[in-house]
């Protein structure tokens, strides 16, 4: 990682902000001191700090994953930045955090992404579907404000489910305006809950990023754990079995071919749609992460989960330079 933004934004060798604690230790100098050994982290780098002269009582408790704000000193030590903390904290409620300026976040508001979808639903013409997905919603909501869509790859950032969610229910809108034989409530039914599982598959901390899987998510994996879910909301609900069936079916198929996943083709033209743009917007975002600060003209590293290509910044529509 890079230089923090905390560091960057600051004047001279002082600094003051906010950060996550990525790691802390409590260690003792030479006289037998304690003191805290931090590092440090935000959305732009990390750095290592130290807080001398540790006193608990004086000055509070803290563990990896925290957010806090910090001041203090730039100093450096074997020729590398080093962190003199003079005044710490945890956040409060008032402090009103931007967390994009300290991790990886979903480009848009989780709030207005969930009121989004849940609007969506609501203008469902079949009141299976939408007492469903609303059902399913409303009791998952604080885990979906937050939760990525993945540990790795594409939408691996806090609020990044409903990221993906939300693009894909873009699409399926646009396609099912091109083909109206489709039944565009139960591709959106079947988008905004294709990957609900996920919930309960990723170990998932307060910050919105997961570090691993669950042993339900191990065992079962989120596709089994989304069906399960969909039939036994559908069963309390009263929602017929055959609309239940087809969404089932949708998550069941949705990762396109077995080697990805899926134990069945889709074998309908909902449940085909649904595959098709779940694969499309993983991959857009993959290409569109892999190509950011790539010159023009120029081709990335190779990208293991794009089956080893090098991607081509192209020149075309690029904006003149002056020398040109």
């Amino acid at each position: 990682m890079g230089r923090m933004r905390l560091l960057n934004q600051s004047s001279g060798q002082q600094f003051e902000g906010f950060c996550i604690v990525k790691s802390v230790s409590i260690k003792s100098n030479v006289k037998g001191s304690e003191y805290l050994d931090f590092v440090l982290a935000d959305c732009e780098g990390e750095g290592v700090a130290k807080l001398w002269d540790y006193n608990r009582e004086a000055h509070g408790s803290y563990d990896a994953d925290d957010i806090i704000k910090v001041r203090g000193s730039i100093t450096m030590w074997k020729e590398s930045e080093q962190l003199k903390i003079e005044r710490i904290r945890h956040t409060q409620p008032a402090d009103e955090v931007d967390m994009a300026l300290l991790l990886p976040c979903a480009p848009f508001d989780p709030n207005w992404l969930y009121d989004e979808l849940f609007t969506c639903a609501g203008a469902f013409g079949d009141d299976d579907l939408r007492r469903l997905v609303q059902y399913m919603m409303k009791d998952k909501k604080d885990a979906l404000l937050f939760f990525p869509a993945a540990i790795k790859l594409h939408h691996a950032t806090r609020g990044g489910l409903l990221h993906h969610t939300w693009t894909i229910v873009q699409l399926a809108k646009h396609v099912t305006a091109t083909y109206p034989q489709l039944d565009g409530d139960l591709i959106i039914a079947g988008a905004i809950l294709h990957d609900i599982g996920k919930l309960r598959e990723l170990d998932t901390g307060a910050l919105g990023l997961a570090g691993s899987y669950t042993a339900e998510g191990q065992l079962l994996g989120h596709i089994n754990i989304g069906i399960s879910e969909i039939s036994a909301t559908a069963e309390l609900l009263g929602v017929p079995r055959e609309t239940a069936m087809l969404l089932e079916h949708m998550l069941l198929s949705h990762h396109g071919q077995p080697e990805f996943g899926s134990p069945k083709l889709p074998m309908f033209p909902e449940a085909e749609v649904l595959a098709e743009l779940d694969l499309l917007d993983s991959k857009l975002y993959e290409m569109f992460s892999a190509l950011e600060g790539v010159s023009r003209g120029a081709f990335t590293e190779r990208q293991w989960a794009l089956d080893n290509r090098q991607l081509y910044q192209h020149l075309h529509n690029c904006p003149p330079t002056e020398e040109s």
